[in-house]
């Protein structure tokens, strides 16, 4: 009985530990390019070019979900205050989660509110690059 306990538990263990190592996540190098594509991507939200922000978007996303003039205007509309990461995790298919917290300031107004995004990096093998899967910030949290 001891014998198979100790061989279910061993087994269990090694179980997990091929998951576990699995699901290591980006290499060092992919790691690298992850800090520079999004401190490049939030320079350019921080301001308030979202025009170049969409460079980072992930081209998969803007083809299904492509941006209309109104949302390009509605982006010109607005001036970023703040930008600022309040969570991040790896996610099960080597994807990396961000929770941001942005300051937007209406140009035409001057009200200033505070909107929490979230972002979904994923990592493009073939082009050896980062892409922002989530698509632009919602500043207008659908309306």
């Amino acid at each position: 009985m001891y014998r198979y306990l100790l061989h279910s538990v061993t087994a269990s263990l090694l179980f997990v530990a091929a998951a576990a190592h699995a699901g290591d996540g980006p290499s060092r190098s992919e790691r690298a390019k992850l800090a520079t594509t999004q401190e490049a991507y939030v320079a350019a939200v921080r301001w308030s070019d979202f025009e170049g922000a969409e460079r980072f978007i992930d081209p998969e996303y803007l083809a299904l979900q492509p941006l209309t003039d109104l949302q390009r205007e509605r982006y010109r509309q607005v001036q970023v205050s703040g930008y600022r990461e309040r969570f991040s995790n790896a996610g099960a298919d080597g994807s990396i989660e961000r929770r941001m917290e942005m300051g937007v300031i209406n140009r035409n107004t001057q009200a200033e509110r505070t909107v929490v995004v979230n972002e979904r990096w994923r990592w493009d093998p073939e082009n050896k690059r980062w892409w922002q899967a989530a698509g632009l910030p919602d500043l207008w949290q659908g309306q």
